[in-house]
């Protein structure tokens, strides 16, 4: 029972915080089906415990990173001068893809000379939607 509940315990971790990558959520049985002993169920079960321990550690210390992140992404768009040049993506407030915010001069030269800063989010990944042709033509 006390295995079952720790996995069930690991799987909905994983299901709640899903994408998360660089965690291990996998439960394998060694040597395959089998009836247990006593040192091995316990064995198990510290094993479990530990890594369900070790995995809310984990999430916990991500969930304050990006927290640090959305904080910081709220402070440059207050004040996008005061943050000149900071890039965050959106992979460091925990949301997937690869849009990031940029502290950047409006219009370019221009605007840096005159002050005039903006934070510009971006549109994600350029080639996702194969809106670029490519340079070489395929063969027919």
């Amino acid at each position: 029972m006390q295995i079952a509940r720790l996995e069930r315990e690991l799987a909905e971790l994983f299901a709640g915080t899903a994408p998360r990558a660089g965690i291990e959520w996998r439960v394998g049985a060694r040597g395959g089906p089998r009836v247990l002993g006593f040192a091995d169920l316990e064995r198990t079960r510290d094993a479990l415990a530990t890594r369900l321990v070790e995995a809310r550690a984990e999430i916990g210390r991500r969930a304050e990173r990006e927290e640090a992140k959305r904080a910081l992404v709220e402070r440059m768009i207050a004040d996008p001068a005061g943050h000149r040049w900071v890039r965050v993506r959106g992979e460091e407030v925990g949301e997937r893809g690869c849009k990031h915010w940029h502290s950047r001069p409006r219009w370019g030269l221009l605007g840096m000379i005159a002050g005039w800063w903006r934070v510009k989010l971006s549109s994600g990944c350029p080639l996702a939607s194969g809106a670029c042709r490519p340079r070489v033509p395929l063969p027919s």
